[in-house]
């Protein structure tokens, strides 16, 4: 096979002595012309001497023949019904004849008929022939039919080189799917993440350069792929200095998905214990299905988009997913207790509209009325406030609460220019990268109106916080990002529950508290899950951030 076997022919074409009787003219030829290859001539002169009355021993022979000749003239049909009265017979070649007609079975579409009868060969080198035809003719077999006869073929290498190869070119693995793939490699019943050494291997793999560039020092500062990577470097460098042992190596995806599939077979990868990136779909699609069939953790360090993962064992969101988002804000207003009357603006990115169809489900369920439910761009956002009644000289809006779904500055603008430029208590909710827009200061509005919808968010005057933004200012002479930030902490939430000490079992140490205290950020909740699920609603005090109680 194609990972351990020897490649043979299909089937034979081997010299056997016959039966130790005077041989006639006529199978003599017979012989001839399937060594030829002229296999119709074969099959007809082969047919006059499978009288077993008639030949003895000689017609296991012409018969067996008489089965190769069929099955070089593609008549697998014919085979089955010269070899089937051989297989159980006496006789020096019933193994030969086994294969032979496993062989017929499989072309004829038998697999399960094919498979049984290989399990009943004893001759090992026959065996080994056996399983080669089982993986030439099991490649393209489907998956269900493969491992639901798993238990009873298993021993047969052939079928389950076939299964791997067939599990392997699958994007996602579902969950039998993942234990057969499991079982092949012999870690049915291995635990999680063992403990190679103390050391704590961290496999990067981020899209630093791609097809319009590729050289990396044109790398702009402001890249968002370097802001994260210069945080993971400035939290690698912490870790070092209080004691952790700590590896990092870093990969370049290049945005192209075949050189992605090399880079996961570099042995640093696959003896990794953690994997950070990469960004893109096909990319993470690609690495999330090595994660679960190689079993090493899989974290996406800033996308929301992530909720199959929950459904996988090994794939991991950094950040809450969109179902998580949808769950926080339907309790922070249930808590609040504003009123019932929503209005949901969001953008046209994939998040925002995933989220806003999630709240529009779930507000439903929860009791509350959908005034207005619109998608907004820069140029509608006014008109779609206004529309509310959230406008000067108006005194009652018809709704209690706003929801803008967006991250895009050019969406916020407008929408913070009208608030200040109003006297409006209507609580309004947006996302937390509003927080970093410097054009709005929010101290300068009458009422503080405005909630912030928690997305790992940084604990902006904390005094780790401060002692990160002078220590990487120090070190890089620039103040660091909300990515990079992220990128810091990122390292130390992987620190913090992988390490010889609490083990290297990153589902079990997550699933044994409830929430996780941050050291730049909030703090985190993957109980259970496979996401942050730790989404509160913030409000500005006197110019501090604090979560809504």
């Amino acid at each position: 096979m194609k990972k351990f076997l020897l490649a043979i022919p299909v089937f034979f074409i081997l010299s056997f002595a016959e039966a130790q009787v005077p041989t006639p003219d006529a199978y003599r030829k017979a012989q001839s012309e399937l060594a030829a290859k002229n296999y119709w001539e074969a099959i007809s002169l082969f047919k006059e001497f499978t009288d077993a009355k008639e030949y003895g021993n000689l017609a296991n022979y012409a018969s067996f023949h008489l089965g190769e000749a069929s099955l070089g003239a593609n008549q697998p049909a014919q085979a089955i019904a010269a070899l089937e009265p051989i297989v159980e017979a006496n006789w020096a070649k019933s193994d030969e004849a086994k294969y032979l007609l496993a062989v017929a079975y499989f072309k004829n579409q038998q697999n399960l008929e094919a498979l049984q009868l290989i399990n009943k060969i004893k001759d090992d080198r026959i065996i080994t022939l056996a399983e080669n035809a089982t993986y030439e003719n099991l490649k393209q077999v489907s998956v269900s039919f493969m491992i639901a006869n798993l238990s009873e073929f298993k021993e047969n290498k052939g079928y389950g080189e076939a299964l791997k190869d067939v599990l392997e070119s699958q994007t996602i693995l579902s969950a039998s799917e993942r234990n057969a793939y499991y079982e092949l490699q012999g870690k049915a019943s291995e635990s999680t993440n063992v403990v190679k050494d103390q050391v704590l291997d961290i496999a990067v793999i981020l899209p630093f350069t791609n097809p319009s560039r590729s050289d990396l020092s044109s790398i702009p500062s402001s890249d968002f792929v370097l802001e994260l990577y210069l945080g993971l470097e400035y939290g690698l460098d912490e870790l070092k200095k209080s004691g952790v042992k700590v590896n990092m190596l870093t990969f370049d995806s290049k945005r192209d998905v075949n050189h992605l599939q090399k880079l996961l077979a570099d042995p640093a990868i696959s003896s990794a214990d953690i994997i950070i990136g990469p960004i893109y779909p096909e990319e993470t699609d690609l690495v999330s299905k090595f994660a679960e069939t190689a079993r090493i953790p899989f974290v996406h360090p800033l996308s929301n988009l992530g909720d199959r993962f929950e459904e996988l064992g090994y794939s991991y969101l950094f950040r809450p997913a969109v179902s998580s988002i949808a769950s926080g804000i339907v309790k922070g207003l249930k808590k609040q207790n504003w009123g019932k009357r929503v209005a949901i603006g969001y953008s046209a990115s994939s998040r925002d509209e995933m989220l806003a169809k999630m709240l529009q489900d779930q507000l439903g369920s929860a009791g509350f009325q959908l005034v207005k439910f619109e998608q907004i761009n820069p140029r509608n956002t006014n008109e779609f406030l206004q529309g509310l009644g959230i406008r000067s000289g108006q005194a009652r809006p018809s709704v209690d609460q706003v929801i803008l779904l967006s991250d895009d500055p050019s969406i916020a603008q407008p929408a913070f220019a009208l608030m200040e430029s109003i006297t409006t208590t209507i609580p309004t909710l947006v996302m937390d990268s509003w927080l970093g827009f410097n054009f709005a200061n929010y101290e300068m509005l009458e009422f503080p109106n405005f909630y912030f919808i928690g997305n790992n968010t940084l604990n902006f005057y904390s005094e780790a916080m401060q002692q990160f933004r002078s220590r990487y200012y120090a070190k890089y002479l620039n103040l660091p990002t909300m990515n990079t930030a992220l990128g810091a902490e990122l390292m130390t939430w992987i620190a913090s529950n992988m390490s010889d000490s609490k083990g290297f079992d990153l589902k079990r140490n997550l699933d044994q508290k409830a929430f996780q205290a941050g050291k730049l950020t909030w703090g985190f909740n993957f109980q259970d899950a496979h996401n942050n699920q730790y989404v509160p609603l913030f409000t500005l005090e006197a110019g501090e951030l604090k979560p809504l109680d």
